[in-house]
């Protein structure tokens, strides 16, 4: 019996380490914020930051995106991603405004009247989509 737990114990000492080691590192492939292959960011001598290759800022990207959303949709779509976005990611909330500003100055565009665009407005980026609508006229 003695020998028996003695075996058992040493078969645990060897392997539960490399269990361990090797869960704990799938684990932290698996988390949101490691990068894949496609996302890797590099950083260039001259800029002094990183920013992904050949593609658009984070910030130009949503307002890229919302735009599209606005015009396949409708405003209170894109003001509710814009919204989900500026939660998700608060680096993107500094530019919240400007962004709501361009939804508000294309659904003018969209709807050719600001009253129908102003339908669509809500508490995103404080009033900046309202602000945009009213510039737009």
């Amino acid at each position: 019996m003695n020998s028996a737990a003695r075996h058992i114990g040493r078969t645990l000492a060897l392997v539960l380490p490399v269990v361990l080691v090797l869960s704990g590192t799938l684990a932290v492939t698996r988390v949101p914020w490691a990068s894949t292959a496609t996302d890797s960011q590099v950083l260039t001598a001259s800029s002094g930051k990183a920013t992904k290759a050949g593609s658009l800022a984070p910030e130009d990207a949503l307002r890229k995106r919302l735009l599209v959303e606005l015009q396949e949709k409708d405003p209170g779509v894109a003001l509710t991603h814009l919204q989900e976005a500026t939660t998700k990611r608060p680096s993107l909330a500094k530019h919240c405004v400007s962004i709501a500003r361009d939804l508000g100055r294309a659904a003018v565009a969209k709807y050719g009247a600001a009253h129908r665009a102003q339908a669509f407005s809500r508490p995103v980026c404080d009033t900046s989509f309202a602000t945009g609508v009213a510039a737009a006229q």
